[in-house]
């Protein structure tokens, strides 16, 4: 979102390198005020008879009120996270859950419980985590809190007790999806335009997607192809005394280069693919945000149709009608509030990101 006049607003006195310009774009967003710290780390192998999984230590510090304590400190595996998950979709249907990495991350580039695999996960674990914690509502939901600070066992016995109202509700919204056929009559403008953006959306981050991956492979096969270049040249200086010096400096240089690819490599592998990926994994869930509240509309759409074609239990039909109004402004309102936080953190993202790979391209070419 840079212009031009903003490009040449810099002193002309001083040399400017395009690294040092990207520079002068960094976000000038101060962090906010937080009182819920969340780090995701020292991951462990835990081997059983049935199973091998991975676990992950939480620490937890508060200054908030409704916590027993300031600090606490647990250990969760990926189902946990699972688990936390979906209570929060059903606590929550038309709001935006962040995304969780899938079971195998960046399938066919790297091996299940690799150390690349498990630090790779561990960095989503976190950025799940805080992103919840950052959510104006999320950060309250009480099974959160209880992912937080409960104990092993305490968790696996909350697991084990029925659904509350908030699930039940939930799962209200899943079962009118049965009942609503075809598209919603009374949809807002508003969650229309949504809908077509989030598809736009989604075709061009899948894109970015697979052309971020086929960048990465090539590299990969670049570099791979350059570590058996350079000692090439070293053994041939050996038989090759008039030219020896030459082809060292060759090896020399290839080797530098080399260096300098796998640098760049790591940037996109940390990067630029986990982003991306990201707001795939985003774009799914916002189509289907999307949908449950269409789902809500059209319960009450099919409401008001009923009632126009009924002349008794009028009474019991508007009471139930005001209810179901309320519902879908109340699914309205929150989807509203969460879509433009969402888009704003998105561009963020984005942004950072492209710039941060802007940066790392400088750097490789300049070495």
């Amino acid at each position: 979102d840079t212009s031009l006049a903003e490009v040449n607003s810099f002193s002309p006195s001083v040399p400017i390198s395009p690294s040092s310009m990207i520079n002068q774009y960094k976000f000038e967003d101060g962090p906010e005020l937080r009182d819920l710290f969340i780090t995701v780390d020292d991951p462990e192998s835990h081997i059983t008879a049935i199973e091998t999984f991975i676990t992950y230590r939480v620490v937890t510090k508060t200054t908030r009120g409704e916590f027993d304590s300031s600090e606490y400190e647990v250990r969760r595996r990926y189902q946990d996270f699972l688990w936390l998950k979906s209570r929060l979709e059903e606590a929550h249907p038309t709001l935006i859950i962040p995304p969780l990495p899938e079971k195998f991350i960046m399938k066919g580039m790297v091996e299940r419980f690799s150390d690349e695999f498990i630090e790779t996960r561990r960095k989503a674990l976190h950025k799940f985590l805080n992103r919840i914690a950052d959510h104006p509502t999320l950060t309250f939901n009480e099974d959160f809190k209880i992912f937080l600070t409960a104990q092993a066992w305490e968790l696996s016995s909350h697991k084990k007790q029925g659904p509350g109202l908030l699930s039940r509700m939930g799962q209200t919204v899943r079962a009118v999806a049965s009942s609503v056929r075809g598209a919603v009559k009374n949809r807002p403008e508003m969650f229309t335009e949504m809908n077509n953006y989030m598809e736009t959306f989604s075709q061009k981050i899948n894109l970015l997607d697979k052309i971020a991956h086929r960048i990465y492979k090539e590299e990969r096969d670049y570099f791979n192809e350059m570590k058996e270049y350079g000692p090439i040249h070293t053994l041939w200086s050996a038989s090759e005394e008039d030219i020896a010096d030459s082809l060292k400096g060759i090896a020399s240089c290839i080797d530098r280069c080399c260096r300098a690819t796998e640098k760049r490599m790591a940037g996109l592998s940390e990067h630029l693919l986990p982003i991306l990926h990201e707001y795939v994994l985003y774009s799914e869930i916002l189509m289907g945000v999307l949908k449950r509240r269409d789902q809500i509309q059209g319960e009450l759409d099919s409401k008001v149709d009923a009632l126009a074609n009924k002349k008794t239990e009028k009474d019991q039909f508007s009471e139930e009608i005001g209810r179901l109004e309320d519902k879908v402004e109340h699914a309205n309102n929150a989807l509203k509030a969460d879509w433009d936080r969402w888009k704003q953190n998105m561009q963020w993202d984005m942004r950072s990101t492209f710039t941060n790979v802007a940066e790392n391209n400088l750097r490789y070419y300049e070495e």
